[in-house]
């Protein structure tokens, strides 16, 4: 199937695989690859020389093409892109909206640029700085999400931008691909569904609890850092919800302090990205200092399997899936049933009149 997404960034599919922190290393990302869609690796969790390291080990395990997930607020996000033209990396994808001057220099070095969006004038403002595709997510998806609903958003988005966009939040399979693209999508990006894939890393008893969920399982709660974010319902998330202000407060002091180890971050450095992230936003300093709960507890989830000490960022459409295919299988069937919808629509005999 070719679209304007697949004419862009060179895959057979226009399906892309989410960067999920702690979830889409290498091995998923390499997979996704290998069955011709859009493997994004997630780097905001990884520390610079980590990442070289996870790009080179992606390249070795496929020749297709993939691209690198990260933050443009972050303070070290000029040495990442770095790295990402030094590797020949083809698409740099970014969950928050990149500057203009960033856009310009990946675009120089023959990098795709896709920021992900969650509002229509997101999307017009990184259009005219020249990003080469969008992806638009709804509030069904995963992680820090909206309040509008993907068939909302997306028609809006389509209608306002020139470059491919890519529709986000509530896809799991051909059907759903085929409903983007009658919005005029090109194509859709997936995350819940390529985590619960054979080839995806975090454990099997953090999988079972996903698959065991139904779409009520799945909530949206500002309980983690204040912000909306749309996770699996747990014991954790209620203890969370519950908490006074004081002990979450104290909870995220600690798992700064654990994250700065991991990423190799220094306190100056998570300091600025914390202005960073206040710029422009109408957030407090405790809901920026919360913000440092979300990758480790995200991480005692996927990397640890603690359920009981972790959260679970899902999309609703958990509540739907119920099996592991490898990412080949589920790219495989994705197709096989858009074709099937296809020719269904194409053979149902509906006519409209003059």
């Amino acid at each position: 199937m070719e679209t304007a997404l697949t004419a862009l960034v060179g895959v057979r599919h226009p399906v892309v695989q989410t960067g999920m922190g702690w979830v889409a290393g290498p091995r998923l990302v390499s997979a996704t690859a290998n069955a011709g869609a859009l493997g994004i690796l997630a780097s905001a969790t990884m520390t610079l020389d980590h990442l070289r390291d996870a790009v080179r080990e992606v390249k070795s395990r496929t020749g297709a093409p993939f691209g690198v997930n990260l933050r443009a607020d972050a303070g070290d996000a000029g040495d990442r892109v770095r790295i990402i033209v030094e590797e020949g990396v083809r698409v740099a994808s970014f969950a928050l909206a990149p500057s203009r001057e960033l856009i310009a220099e990946l675009k120089e070095a023959g990098v795709v640029v896709v920021p992900s969006v969650g509002a229509r004038r997101h999307a017009e403002k990184v259009a005219a700085w020249g990003a080469d595709a969008v992806i638009v997510q709804g509030g069904e998806g995963g992680g820090h999400t909206g309040e509008v609903a993907t068939s909302v958003l997306l028609p809006q988005v389509v209608d306002a931008v020139d470059i491919p966009v890519v529709a986000a939040g509530g896809f799991h399979d051909g059907r759903g691909l085929v409903a983007a693209l009658a919005y005029g999508a090109a194509g859709i990006a997936m995350g819940t569904r390529f985590l619960l894939t054979s080839d995806s890393t975090v454990p099997d008893t953090v999988k079972a609890r996903y698959l065991a969920a139904t779409v009520k399982d799945v909530t949206v709660t500002t309980a983690v850092d204040g912000m909306p974010h749309r996770m699996l319902r747990t014991d954790l998330v209620e203890a969370l919800e519950r908490a006074g202000r004081t002990r979450a407060l104290a909870r995220a002091v600690r798992r700064a302090a654990g994250f700065r180890r991991l990423s190799g971050l220094t306190w100056s450095r998570m300091i600025r990205d914390g202005l960073a992230m206040k710029h422009g936003r109408d957030l407090t300093w405790s809901q920026v200092l919360l913000a440092a709960n979300t990758p480790m507890l995200l991480r005692s989830s996927m990397v640890d399997g603690r359920t009981d000490l972790g959260v679970m960022a899902s999309g609703q459409v958990a509540g739907v899936i119920d099996d592991l295919p490898s990412c080949e299988e589920l790219i495989a069937r994705m197709m096989r049933e858009a074709r099937e919808t296809l020719d269904r629509l194409a053979g149902a005999g509906v006519s409209m009149p003059e």
